[in-house]
């Protein structure tokens, strides 16, 4: 497409301009895992996405996907989000056909917890709240060998439940989820639980008083994290 490379050539010469350092070893800090990220500061990024989906805005939703895709193939944790970014950007054009290329960006470009996050929190979360019919789909994630995969079906509810839908959904991955061995996938559902926890405090306690004997430690702290103090206690307490 015309412009295409120009337009990928100047956002990364953009970021690579806007780098700092001992920013990036800082970010680096929050992660297990190697990431490739270049170091740009959150309020330096976010002008420079902003500035370059306006120049693009008008162009025709695949084709902007079609930048995303380039943006992606980097793995650079900035260039991700802008693709991410662009995407949620998109979101009153979504379309039921859409799933497919949010999901393949989930499988193929997600490989750590910050890029789990951003793209499930934000565009594909909106996604499965405007579709939610697509939930059996997400169920399907549960019982990935991908961890990432596994995490999201969990953090992916976090944009339906800040908009208070039924709990239904959420006890079903939890359950699924629930002796999940690793860790980033026992902090997804525990969080999701946890912002349940903000609509229906009882419910979740509930469940989670029902399941604490074999949920791990660090999932019943996250889900328990907004309760009253006497209910924490109470999930707390060894029997």
């Amino acid at each position: 497409m015309p412009g295409e490379d120009k337009i990928i050539q100047d956002i990364r010469k953009e970021l690579i301009e806007n780098t700092d350092e001992q920013y990036r070893q800082s970010i680096q800090r929050f992660f297990k895992e190697e990431i490739k990220l270049l170091g740009v500061k959150t309020p330096i990024f976010k002008k420079i996405t902003q500035k370059y989906f306006s120049a693009i805005q008008d162009r025709p939703k695949q084709e902007i996907f079609s930048l995303c895709e380039k943006l992606l193939e980097s793995g650079f944790m900035e260039e991700l989000g802008v693709a991410f970014d662009w995407a949620f950007r998109l979101r009153d054009k979504f379309e039921k056909k859409d799933f497919t290329i949010l999901e393949s960006w989930l499988k193929k470009h997600v490989t750590n917890w910050g890029a789990c996050d951003n793209l499930c929190c934000r565009a594909l979360g909106y996604f499965i709240y405007k579709f939610p019919e697509y939930f059996p789909k997400v169920k399907k994630w549960a019982v990935s060998k991908n961890r990432w995969v596994r995490r999201a079906s969990a953090v992916v509810l976090i944009y339906s439940l800040e908009k208070k839908i039924s709990l239904a959904h959420v006890f079903e991955i939890a359950d699924i989820l629930l002796l999940d061995k690793d860790d980033m996938v026992q902090k997804g559902y525990g969080w999701m639980l946890k912002v349940a926890s903000n609509h229906e405090p009882y419910k979740v306690f509930e469940y989670v008083m029902r399941h604490k004997r074999e949920m791990p430690r660090t999932a019943l702290r996250y889900a328990i994290e907004k309760l009253s103090p006497d209910l924490r206690k109470q999930a707390m307490a060894k029997e």
